[in-house]
């Protein structure tokens, strides 16, 4: 016969304890005695109803649990009891007359905290269960602080990562009011680079690089590849015609300065962010060449930085097909055809041949993210093809 508590268990804070025994005899003692220790009780006369009272809300604090049982034994119920989410944290403690040390090494291992052998003792019942509830809550009480520890550290990295986001769109935006024709290029040759970096991650030359953490960082750096423009003068950076040799030069000083600026921008940190280091490598070196004639360093081969040598396939294949003050616009076409004469002498070879084997996708992202101008230039272009002049 099986009996509930007739108080409510949603309105008495006291604790539950599950009895499954399916002997009267030995119910009532145990019952009795949690009673006067001013425990509330469930009682359960089969495996199968322990294991449907033990989900019951509010979980029971312990369950006392009996070894022979028709149907399932009690081994069997502990052993799901502990496969179970739900009531895998309940203490389990045997009240069994099988005192041998193998039936009580059954009982530890199908994961009981205790063993009691029966005739059973009361007071010696009643002292184990409230150890054994005491160690209980200090357990519920540590898992508690390791889950509110778990997720502050998540809530604390997202929000690291939103400020770094913040930092780096924020300092780009600068650049971008700078150079207004330049529209969604950053937003285009962050796609272009991140589509490089995981094609290459498995590269021999590149696999020890690129992981799944790096490429983040650089396709999150990628936007501050020309955050230095912020100090070339409008007359230069904004000119509709070639430069002369000398305003080359000053253009070529927007990657020192923009090195510089988040060099001073880690400086407020005061101490070195390491989400910045690609930053820097991209801004100072992305005008570098393989053969070693780009600048400002003129450095050459893997001497470049690999973020840098990326960014510099991604920015030209990007300058290219798009309309600047001093140049129009080039088909995707003719595009691809002069980024191929340039492997091994301005792009590394075999991010320039990752680069060919994604010629689809980097035709995909530029037209996803077109800026406005280029856009109706296409529909007219398509229109023309259409119906004609």
């Amino acid at each position: 016969m099986e009996q509930t508590d007739p108080a409510s268990d949603q309105d008495d804070h006291r604790a539950i304890i599950l009895v499954v025994d399916d002997a009267p005899a030995a119910i009532e003692p145990i019952v009795d005695c949690l009673h006067r220790a001013d425990f509330r009780t469930r009682i359960a006369t089969t495996g199968e109803r322990g294991l449907a009272l033990a989900r019951v809300e509010p979980l029971p604090a312990l369950i006392l649990l009996d070894v022979i049982m028709p149907g399932l034994d009690g081994y069997e119920v502990c052993r799901r009891l502990m496969a179970d989410p739900v009531t895998a944290n309940i203490p389990v403690i045997f009240l069994t007359a099988r005192n041998d040390v193998v039936d009580e090494q059954a009982g530890f291992d199908a994961g009981a905290v205790d063993y009691i052998t029966k005739p059973i003792s009361p007071p010696t019942v009643l002292s184990r269960v409230r150890n054994h509830l005491v160690l209980k809550s200090a357990s519920d009480f540590l898992r508690d602080r390791n889950t509110y520890l778990e997720q502050e550290v998540l809530r604390r990295t997202r929000e690291l990562s939103l400020i770094q986001d913040a930092t780096i769109v924020a300092m780009a935006s600068l650049a971008e009011t700078r150079d207004n024709e330049t529209g969604n290029h950053i937003r285009r040759t962050q796609m272009y680079l991140r589509a490089l970096a995981r094609h290459l991650q498995h590269h021999p030359r590149f696999a020890a690089e690129l992981s799944d953490e790096n490429i983040d960082l650089m396709y999150k750096s990628a936007p501050l590849h020309d955050i230095g423009k912020v100090g070339i003068p409008d007359r230069i950076l904004l000119k509709p015609g070639r430069l002369t040799a000398d305003e080359f030069e000053i253009m070529k000083t927007h990657t020192t300065l923009g090195r510089d600026a988040i060099s001073a921008a880690e400086s407020l940190f005061g101490v070195s962010a390491r989400f910045l280091r690609y930053a820097k490598e991209i801004a100072y070196s992305h005008q570098e060449k393989w053969d070693g004639s780009g600048y400002p360093q003129g450095l050459s081969g893997d001497r470049i930085p690999l973020s840098a040598r990326l960014m510099a396939v991604a920015d030209v294949y990007d300058a290219l097909i798009c309309r600047r003050v001093y140049k129009p616009p080039m088909s995707h076409a003719d595009a691809a055809d002069i980024m191929r004469a340039g492997r091994g002498t301005h792009f590394d070879p075999d991010i320039l041949d990752a680069f060919l084997a994604l010629l689809d996708d980097f035709h995909a992202i530029a037209l996803r993210f077109a800026d406005l101008e280029q856009d109706h230039a296409r529909e007219i272009e398509r229109l023309r093809q259409v119906f004609g002049d």
